[in-house]
């Protein structure tokens, strides 16, 4: 015992001396903090090794006369040392945490699944004896509250508590990061409890779910209760946090010194700057330029924008890719899900709506339900890649609608009824049914998406696999260059281009006369276009809707981001433009009224189609007045001679059986419904 006191006096002088040695700087610490000082442990290993042991050995003692020291050197009562680094032999992962690693000061990485309420707990307790009128401090370490045993003057019945000292806590379900685990390993957890400053509401952003986070803190057994009121030989395991520092921030949270701040600025006084980024998207990846460029404006975005009536425009862009097998599409996904400070990549398949949105499970903790987020609700405020997509169900994908339109994802099952943010961009990927895209065949029957869905995409491309000598000559230059690692291009490397998104996501760009001017000609023109189809006769084709507007405007106010700009030029407006003139081009063109049909990119069938339908559902009409509700096949070819071709009429009539207008009774047979 005298040698326990003994070394306590020993670690309390070593860690005045420490704490004099920078008293002037830790007090400044101090104030700025709040009553939390932060220490480096390699500080404190080359001031004392002694005292290190001790961190390393028995930390919460130790840490405990860290503070008792503060508070006598008058620096400040009541601080909390909290550790901004620790050695790099202290990190480990959760799967490898075993018995030996109780008690002791460790650190963890891993990515915030869930969390719990702020509540109160008792740390302190104080209670006075009915015999002598002592008062009797009990610290609450254990998880059941405790009382005194007996006092100084024998007493051991029931005390009067007068007072108990209270602190907020709060706990959080850690999970292992995807990419620090190896093939068919499933992601481990660990449940890891904050009190006092680390659940003060300013530390919200780095708890939130989907918050890439380390963890400083001593590694503790927690008691599993049996239903007989015993405990189990069997314990469970949680970390008591020393401290939490963010791992993974959004945009506007990187932090970027005034060195970062001169190459930003100097990459965006380049005359070839949009060369030179679109370029610094994927390298590995030969040409696809204008697709290249479109992902680069998603990163940018627009800007958010408030309405009159309460509402609110989403800046964020979402693209749609539609390929061949083969062309790199999955790369492009992994690469800008790694350039996103929040991102996630998903894939077919194994992406579920539960784990997209959001999901309600049994919290074993709290002994209730409690809300877990999904991949989209993770990357809120950044970039969500999602491969694959035509694999996923009907169901899952429906699941989307909300998140990508309005930016929540709302939840109301068992007793929780949530809404939460989800200001993510979607970057999605899907192959054709048949393997191969074909031109002739509208996107909506190629690719297994509703409408609803696919209009929710600012931009569709289409990227094929077409034969060509020369680009093939200089595809397979390129990939044989990478291989060799041999290439040096003037490419933006990834920190410093996240640190240049960041630094241009600040800046709120609006829209000038001219850009206005700019864009309106080409909606007004472009909605009004000559086509084949009269007005008259037919249903005529709408090129453009309101909500291609908005992504025009979306790429424009882009555009004046990544020059650092805080007005929207026309030129800007016009590369908004040509980009979308490209999407249309490729899935909203329709041969037959040589003009732009929206509806062939998000319903598959264009005006010229749709008229044909209607000439057909006239023709079954007033054949129904003369024959009756029974028609022959062959009246129909006949009234329909020289209207439509026998090809097109079949395909009307398969239209309308579809949609449930009519059916076939018998052979040779139809009748509408």
């Amino acid at each position: 015992m005298e040698n326990k006191k003994k070394r306590q006096e020993e670690l309390l002088l070593e860690s005045k001396n420490f704490l004099s040695a920078h008293k002037k700087e830790f007090a400044e610490s101090v104030r700025n903090e709040q009553n939390v000082l932060l220490l480096d442990f390699d500080r404190i290993s080359e001031f004392s090794p002694d005292l290190a042991e001790a961190i390393e050995k028995t930390p919460e003692s130790t840490i405990i006369i860290l503070e008792t020291a503060l508070a006598e050197l008058g620096i400040r009562e009541n601080t909390r040392i909290r550790f901004s680094t620790l050695p790099s032999s202290w990190k480990i992962k959760i799967r490898e945490i075993r018995a030996k690693h109780l008690d002791q000061l460790i650190s963890i990485e891993g990515i915030v699944r869930q969390t719990s309420d702020v509540r109160p707990q008792v740390v302190n307790a104080k209670f006075e004896c009915p015999t002598c009128g002592a008062i009797l401090s009990v610290l609450q370490i254990d998880r059941k509250f405790q009382e005194p045993s007996r006092c100084t003057c024998g007493w051991k019945g029931q005390f009067k508590q007068i007072s108990k000292e209270m602190v907020d806590t709060q706990r959080l379900a850690i999970e292992e990061a995807s990419d620090s685990l190896d093939g068919g390993e499933q992601p481990r957890r660990i449940n890891v409890f904050l009190k006092e400053d680390l659940v003060d509401p300013k530390m919200e952003n780095r708890t939130t779910p989907g918050s890439r986070v380390k963890i400083f803190g001593v590694l503790k057994e927690v008691p599993i209760p049996l239903q007989t009121g015993a405990i189990s030989t069997r314990f469970d395991i949680a970390i008591e946090a020393n401290n939490i520092i963010p791992m993974e921030e959004t945009f506007a949270d990187l932090n970027i010194n005034e060195e970062e701040v001169k190459e930003i600025l100097e990459i965006a006084a380049d005359p070839h700057l949009f060369k030179r980024l679109t370029e610094s998207i994927a390298p590995s990846i030969y040409g696809f330029e204008k697709i290249k460029e479109a992902v680069l404006l998603q990163m940018f975005g627009g800007v958010k924008k408030l309405k009159s009536d309460g509402g609110s425009t989403r800046g964020d862009m979402h693209i749609l890719l539609v390929g061949d097998p083969g062309v790199a599409k999955s790369v492009l996904l992994k690469f800008m899900s790694l350039i996103a400070p929040k991102g996630r990549y998903v894939s077919g398949r194994a992406a579920s709506a539960a784990g997209l949105t959001a999901a309600v499970v049994k919290d074993e903790f709290l002994k209730g339900w409690s809300l877990e987020a999904g991949a989209m609700v993770l990357a809120n405020k950044g970039t969500v890649c999602i491969d694959e997509i035509e694999k996923m169900t009907e169901q899952d994908r429906s699941a989307m609608h909300e998140a990508m339109e309005q930016q929540t994802v709302t939840v109301s099952k068992a007793n929780i009824h949530a809404t939460l943010r989800a200001e993510t961009t979607v970057l999605a990927a899907g192959n054709p049914k048949l393997g191969r895209f074909d031109p002739y065949t509208p996107i909506p029957q190629q690719i297994d998406i509703s409408p609803a869905l696919l209009s929710r995409f600012d931009v569709l491309f289409v990227i094929r696999d077409l034969p060509n000598k020369a680009q093939d000559e200089a595809i397979a230059s390129h990939v044989l260059q990478e291989h060799k690692q041999e290439v040096i291009r003037d490419i933006i490397q990834p920190k410093l281009l996240r640190k240049y998104i960041s630094y241009a996501k600040r800046i709120k760009p609006k829209l000038t006369d001219i850009a206005i001017e700019e864009i309106k000609n080409f909606y007004v023109k472009l909605r009004n276009q000559s086509t084949g189809v009269s007005s008259d006769s037919g249903v005529k084709p709408i090129p453009i809707t309101a909500r291609q507007l908005e992504g025009i405007i979306r790429l424009s106010e882009a555009c004046a981001k990544v020059r650092l700009s805080n007005e929207v030029s026309r030129e800007d407006s016009q590369k908004a433009i040509e980009i979308l003139k490209m999407s249309l081009q490729q899935v909203g063109y329709d041969e037959e009224s040589k003009s732009f049909d929206i509806d062939k990119m998000t319903t598959g069938i264009t005006s010229s189609k749709r008229n044909k339908i209607l000439i057909v559902k006239d023709a079954l009409a007033q054949l129904e007045s003369k024959l009756g509700k029974l028609i022959p096949l062959e009246e129909v070819e006949k009234i329909l001679e020289g209207k439509i071709a026998p090809a097109e009429m079949e395909e009307a009539l398969d239209q309308l059986a579809k949609s449930g207008d009519l059916f076939k009774p018998k052979k040779g047979f139809i009748q509408r419904v």
